[in-house]
C-alpha cells in the first residue's frame, strides 16, 4: 500500500505539523501554509522523515532562520525545519554550530569567548545552515571564509563532513545544493572581547543606517552583478519607494524589497519583475535574484 501525507502526520505525532503558516518562519513575514511541517530533533529522526516523505512521493523542502527566503501564497507540500539543530561547541579555536543556531548567537558567543573571524558579519539573519548554503557575507566578507568543514547528509539521511575546499563557495552561493547542511566548523583565531564587540558595533550601527533592518525583507534581493551594485542600478532607474500592493522597494537600500504593509508573496514577485524589467531596460543588466523562492 502507498504511503500518503496522512502516515507521515501519524508516525511523527508531536514533530509533524499540519498546515503550518510558513510567514511565522520566515523573515519576510511571507508564505502559505506547509501541510506537513516536520521538525526533527536528531540525524535520525531526519533520516525516518525523509525515507517517509520518499514513501509518500512527498518532495521536502529545508527551512532554517527563514531569511533570503520568499514562499509563495498557495505553500508547500511538506518543509523540514532544522531550528532543533542547534548544538555549539568550542575546543581551542574551533567551533562547531549546529545548522538550527542563529548566526548572530554564533557571532555573539565567539566574540565573547575572544574568538575572531565572524564578528564583521553581524546583521547577516537566519540561521548557520542558510547562511552557510549561502555563503552569505557583505563588504566585510564571506562566512565560508571562516569555514574549516560541513556536516552535511544527502536526501537519504547519509551523513558526511565536506572539507572548505569540497564546499564550492562563491559569490552568493556554494556547492551544497542537494545537500542539507546540518553542522558548520569553523576556524577562528584569538582576539580581544571587547574590541570584538566593538567592531560588530561599529558594522551593526552603519547597517542600521543604510539598510531597512526593521522592517520584514529576505535582505538583498538581487545579487550584485559583475563590477557593480544591484541598489545602484535600482536606485539610478528611479525604483525607490516603488511599490505593488504591501511591497516596496525600500527608500534606504534600494536592493531591498521590504514588505511594509501586509504584502503578499504574488506582490513580491510582480514587484521583483518590474524591478528587473526597467533596469534590464535601462542599462541592459539581467539582476539575478539572491531571494529563494519556494
Amino acid at each position: 500500500m502507498t504511503a500518503t501525507i496522512r502516515d507521515v502526520f501519524e508516525r511523527f505525532g508531536p514533530s509533524c505539523l499540519r498546515d503550518e503558516l510558513l510567514a511565522r518562519h520566515t523573515t519576510f513575514r511571507i508564505g502559505g501554509p506547509a501541510r506537513c511541517f516536520l521538525q526533527p530533533a536528531t540525524v535520525e529522526e531526519l533520516a525516518e522523515m525523509l525515507a517517509a516523505c520518499r514513501a509518500a512521493g512527498l518532495v521536502p523542502r529545508f527551512l532554517g532562520g527563514g531569511a533570503n527566503l520568499l514562499v509563495r501564497d498557495e505553500g508547500v507540500d511538506v518543509a523540514v525545519s532544522l531550528r532543533r539543530f542547534r548544538r555549539f561547541a568550542v575546543a581551542g579555536e574551533r567551533v562547531d554550530a549546529g545548522a538550527g543556531l542563529t548566526f548572530m548567537a554564533l557571532i555573539q558567543r565567539t566574540r565573547d569567548l575572544g574568538l575572531a573571524g565572524l564578528e564583521k558579519l553581524v546583521g547577516i539573519p537566519g540561521s548557520v545552515g542558510g547562511v552557510l548554503f549561502m555563503n552569505a557575507g557583505g563588504k566585510h566578507g564571506e562566512v565560508g571564509d571562516a569555514v574549516a568543514s560541513i556536516t552535511v547528509a544527502d536526501t537519504d539521511g547519509h551523513v558526511r563532513v565536506l572539507r572548505r575546499e569540497e564546499a564550492g563557495f562563491a559569490y552568493r552561493r556554494s556547492g551544497l545544493a542537494g545537500l542539507i547542511v546540518l553542522e558548520g566548523r569553523f576556524q577562528l583565531t584569538p582576539g580581544d572581547p571587547a574590541a570584538l564587540r566593538a567592531t560588530s558595533r561599529a558594522v551593526h550601527e552603519e547597517k542600521e543606517r543604510t539598510q531597512p533592518l526593521s522592517t520584514p525583507s529576505a535582505g538583498c534581493t538581487f545579487k550584485n552583478p559583475p563590477g557593480d551594485k544591484a541598489g545602484r542600478l535600482i536606485e539610478a532607474a528611479g525604483l525607490k519607494g516603488r511599490r505593488v500592493g504591501g511591497a516596496s522597494v525600500s527608500l534606504r537600500h534600494a536592493n531591498f524589497v521590504v514588505n511594509d504593509a501586509g504584502a503578499s508573496a504574488a506582490d513580491v514577485l510582480d514587484l521583483i519583475e518590474i524591478v528587473r524589467a526597467v533596469v534590464k531596460d535601462r542599462f541592459g543588466v539581467e539582476l539575478e535574484l539572491e531571494v529563494q523562492v519556494w
